[in-house]
C-alpha cells in the first residue's frame, strides 16, 4: 500500500482543494492476531497488571494503521499513567464502598428494616461515576493523539456529560426508548462540540430527528408482534361470535369461553413464528441504525470549514458481524477442545494418582482441578479476545477507514498546535468501573 508523504499530500491539496481526502488502513490481520496473543498471555501471567501496556500497544497499533490522507495517527499515552490512575480510583472506590454504603446500610436498617434500599441507593450512586469515567476516558484518549503532529483535546466537561447522561437516560427510559435516539444526538453533540483539533474546536451538525427513522426499524418487531396479537384476537372474536346463540347444551359461558380458548390456541400457534421473526429482524435492525448513526453523526461533523464523512454499508458490516463470529467460533473450538481434553485427562490422571498413591494427600486432587479451572477459564477469554481483534475489530476499522474522507481538506493547514493536557489520572476510574476498557 502506498504511503504519501507529507510534500506530496500538501501539494495534492493544493491542487486539488476540493477533492475529498480519503483515508487509508495499512494494517495486517496477522500481524494483529500475534500482537494480541502475545500481549493477552503476558497479560494472564502477570495477573491482570501487563493490561495497561497492553491497551497501550494495541491503540498504537490501530491508529498508526488509520491513515486520513496517507499521514498515520499516533498514540502516545503511557502505561505508566493507567496504572497510576488506576490506583488512584481504587482507593476512591475503597472509600465509596467502605465507608458511604456502610451509612447507607445503617440508615437502610434503622428506616426500612432492609438492606434493600440501600442497595439500590448505592446502585443508583455508582451511575453518575460510570458517566463521569466515560467523559474523563475519552478525554485522556484524545489527549494522548495526534495528526500530522497537532494534537487532539477534550474541554473539561465531565461532570457535565454525566449530568446530562442522566437526564437524556431518564427520558428514553420513561419513553420506552423513543427519545434513544435524541439521548444518542445530544450526548454525542456536547462531546464533539468540546473536541479540539489543534487550537481549533470541531462542532457537531445536524438533529436528532435525523436518527429517529433508522432507529424505528429497532421497533418494528415489538410493533408487528402487537398488531398481529391485535388482529388475531379481533378476527377470532368476530368469527366465534358470528355463530348464532343455542338454546341447548352450547349456553352463552360456553361460547364465550370456547372463544377465548380458540384466541389462545391461535396465539400460541403463532408465537414461535414471531420468535423467530424477532430474532432475525432485531439483530439486523440494530446494526441498521449503528451504522446509519455513525454516518449521519460523522457527516455532520465540522471542523475549521472541513467536513468529515463516513459511508458504511449496511451488509457489509452484518457481513463482518456474522462471519467474524461464526469463524471465530469454529477457531475457538478447534483450538480450545483439543486443550480441554488434554486439560480433562490430566486432572482425571492427577485424580486416580494421588487418590491411589497418595492416601490421605486425595485433597490435592481439588487442587489440581481448581488450577486447571482457572487457567482453562483464562485461556478461554484470552482466545476470545484475540479473535475478536482478528475477525470483528480488524475488518470494522478497516471498512470504516476506508469509507472515512474529509472534505475541504486544505484548511486544515493552518491550524496551529494546542498546549498537552496533562491529565496525569488517565483512564483510572474506566479502568476500575469496566468503562471504555475496549481499544
Amino acid at each position: 500500500m502506498q504511503v504519501i508523504s507529507p510534500w506530496d499530500a500538501a501539494k495534492s491539496m493544493t491542487e486539488a482543494p476540493d477533492t475529498p481526502a480519503e483515508t487509508e488502513f495499512s494494517g495486517r490481520r496477522g500481524r494483529l492476531f500475534w500482537l494480541a496473543l502475545k500481549l493477552g498471555f503476558l497479560t494472564v501471567l502477570t495477573l491482570g497488571m501487563y493490561r495497561f501496556w497492553m491497551k497501550t500497544r494495541l491503540r498504537r497499533w490501530y491508529w498508526s494503521a488509520f491513515r486520513p490522507m496517507g499521514h498515520p495517527l499516533e498514540y502516545v499515552g503511557d502505561p505508566w499513567e493507567k496504572l497510576l490512575g488506576f490506583l488512584i480510583a481504587v482507593v476512591f472506590l475503597a472509600f465509596y464502598i467502605g465507608v458511604v454504603n456502610l451509612l447507607l446500610m445503617f440508615a437502610s436498617f434503622s428506616l426500612f428494616n432492609g438492606n434493600v434500599a440501600a442497595y439500590v441507593l448505592s446502585f443508583i450512586g455508582v451511575i453518575p461515576l460510570w458517566f463521569y469515567a466515560s467523559y474523563r476516558a475519552r478525554r485522556y484518549v484524545l489527549a494522548r493523539t495526534r495528526w500530522r503532529g497537532i494534537r487532539f483535546g477534550l474541554a473539561p466537561g465531565a461532570w457535565g456529560y454525566a449530568g446530562r447522561a442522566l437526564w437524556h437516560w431518564f427520558l428514553a427510559i420513561v419513553t420506552l426508548g423513543i427519545l434513544w435516539p435524541r439521548k444518542a444526538f445530544y450526548l454525542e453533540k456536547y462531546i464533539t462540540d468540546r473536541t479540539y483539533f489543534g487550537a481549533e474546536a470541531m462542532e457537531q451538525g445536524g438533529k436528532w430527528t435525523g436518527l429517529l427513522r433508522p432507529w424505528l426499524g429497532v421497533w418494528l418487531p415489538l410493533i408487528a408482534a402487537i398488531v398481529c396479537t391485535a388482529a388475531v384476537i379481533y378476527f377470532e372474536t368476530n368469527a366465534i361470535s358470528s355463530i348464532p346463540q343455542l338454546d341447548g347444551p352450547l349456553t352463552p359461558g360456553a361460547l364465550e369461553n370456547d372463544m377465548v380458548h380458540r384466541a389462545e390456541a391461535s396465539l400460541f400457534q403463532m408465537l414461535p413464528a414471531l420468535v423467530v421473526i424477532y430474532l432475525i429482524w432485531q439483530p439486523l435492525a440494530l446494526i441498521n441504525y449503528n451504522v446509519k448513526r455513525l454516518r449521519y453523526l460523522t457527516s455532520n461533523k465540522h471542523l475549521a470549514g472541513a467536513q468529515l464523512s463516513l459511508a458504511p454499508r449496511f451488509w457489509r458490516v452484518t457481513g463482518i458481524y456474522f462471519w467474524g463470529y461464526t469463524l471465530a467460533s469454529l477457531v475457538a473450538m478447534i483450538l480450545l477442545v483439543p486443550i480441554a481434553i488434554v486439560a480433562i485427562a490430566t486432572a482425571v490422571g492427577l485424580g486416580a494418582e494421588i487418590g491411589l498413591e497418595l492416601g490421605a494427600m486425595g485433597h490435592l486432587s481439588q487442587v489440581a482441578m481448581t488450577a486447571i479451572a482457572i487457567g482453562s477459564y483464562f485461556l478461554l477469554f484470552l482466545m476470545w479476545s484475540v479473535l475478536m481483534h482478528a475477525f470483528i475489530r480488524f475488518p470494522l476499522m478497516r471498512h470504516y477507514a476506508e469509507s472515512f474522507q474529509i472534505a475541504n481538506p486544505t484548511v486544515l493547514n493552518a491550524i496551529t498546535q494546542r498546549p498537552r493536557d496533562e491529565f496525569g489520572e488517565a483512564e483510572g476510574f474506566a479502568e476500575a468501573l469496566d468503562v471504555g476498557a475496549a481499544i
